[in-house]
């Protein structure tokens, strides 16, 4: 039996074989019992928790992790083994190579998770969930950037030039691509301070629109018309947006112009009879009512009203009720609206002469 066991293959006894292949599969009977009684009843007390930061740490040593143990165990079995220095350092390299990028995946995955969770606990989160890739790119490039140097590192290269190099290199790029750059610190802003999101209702200046997609670089914004607006990050961070869709409720404000002939009796039972219309809708609240100013052809008459809704079709079906029901008011009062007039004073043989005259907008009259 001995002499079995001292025989040497490539190097190595048999019985240097055999304990190595007893470490391994040792290691792998341990790594299954961490698998799956002590990670599992930890899983369990982490479904328990207020947190969901302990659930992405389990799943990821799940996913990732434990594989990387596997590897371990392999390579620590073999470097009991007397290889050859070439097979020595291929093994090296290689298991290397792995548990880092398995490292990395891990890392990563439990950021986006975390991030997800973060952002999905918000108000409209399954929204803001989908702006997640832009923000995941960068994360995975810092992420595999830092992963790379370390390995780079482990395996015995000069990272030291490399970080000099990526410095001057950078800082030529940066100068380079300051406008894309601008676009995508201002994408980060829009991202954390939320001044709008996908969905809403937005005016930039004198556009208006739908916010279809938000970019690293670009946002989009589907028009009322139906065409897609572009707008780069910076130039929506630096202008002054109006978003429609926090809007809770629409203040509303009209005026009525009627005849100077009016009497003053129906004068001071306009406001009341106006008011009494405003409240007869549901999806208004009455503000005030008031005679306000003299017009050229007209008393004028002011309304202020809310709105108890933010959607555009809700605002004008109320507003066109009321409308209707002032109409109607009035003509059951006898209560007549002006229109534009103007009246003329002429001299003949001495006697001065008044007519009224019916005006129309950008048309003047003459003696």
């Amino acid at each position: 039996m001995n002499e079995i066991l001292d025989n040497v293959y490539y190097y190595n006894t048999v019985q240097a074989y055999l304990i190595v292949l007893g470490f391994v599969l040792l290691g792998f009977v341990l790594i299954g019992f961490f698998k799956n009684s002590i990670l599992t009843r930890i899983a369990r007390l982490t479904q328990r928790t207020n947190t969901r930061i302990d659930n992405f740490l389990v799943e990821s040593i799940y996913r990732f992790g434990i594989p990387a143990l596997y590897i371990s165990v392999v390579y620590l079995g073999l470097d009991y083994l007397k290889l050859p220095g070439r097979v020595n350092n291929i093994i090296l390299v290689a298991t290397t190579v792995a548990v880092t990028i398995l490292v990395i995946r891990m890392v990563s995955s439990t950021i986006l998770l975390m991030l997800r969770a973060y952002i999905h606990g918000q108000e409209n989160g399954d929204e803001k969930v989908k702006q997640l890739g832009g923000i995941m790119l960068i994360v995975n490039i810092i992420i595999w950037g830092i992963g790379l140097l370390t390995l780079l590192d482990n395996l015995g290269y000069d990272v030291t030039t490399v970080v000099a190099g990526l410095g001057i290199g950078g800082i030529a790029v940066a100068l380079a691509a300051q406008n894309i750059l601008g676009d995508l610190f201002n994408y980060f802003v829009i991202f954390f301070d939320r001044p709008f999101e996908v969905g809403d209702f937005i005016t930039i200046d004198d556009k208006s629109g739908v916010v279809d997609k938000i970019g690293i670089k670009t946002s989009r914004v589907k028009s009322l018309t139906g065409e897609q607006l572009i707008f780069s990050n910076s130039d929506l961070t630096n202008s002054r947006i109006h978003n429609y869709k926090r809007m809770e409720q629409r203040r509303i404000s009209f005026k009525i112009g009627i005849i100077y002939q009016t009497p003053l009796e129906q004068l001071e039972e306009i406001p009341g009879l106006l008011r009494s219309i405003v409240e007869a809708q549901e999806q208004a609240r009455f503000d005030r009512a008031h005679f306000a100013s003299y017009g050229d052809s007209s008393l004028n008459f002011e309304v202020v009203y809310y709105v108890l809704a933010s959607d555009y079709a809700v605002y004008m079906d109320t507003q066109q009720s009321i409308n209707l029901a002032i109409f109607k008011a009035f003509k059951q009062n006898g209560i007549e609206f002006a229109y534009p007039t103007q009246t003329l004073f002429m001299v003949q043989n001495g006697q001065e002469k008044q007519e009224e005259a019916e005006s129309v907008p950008k048309r003047s009259f003459n003696n």
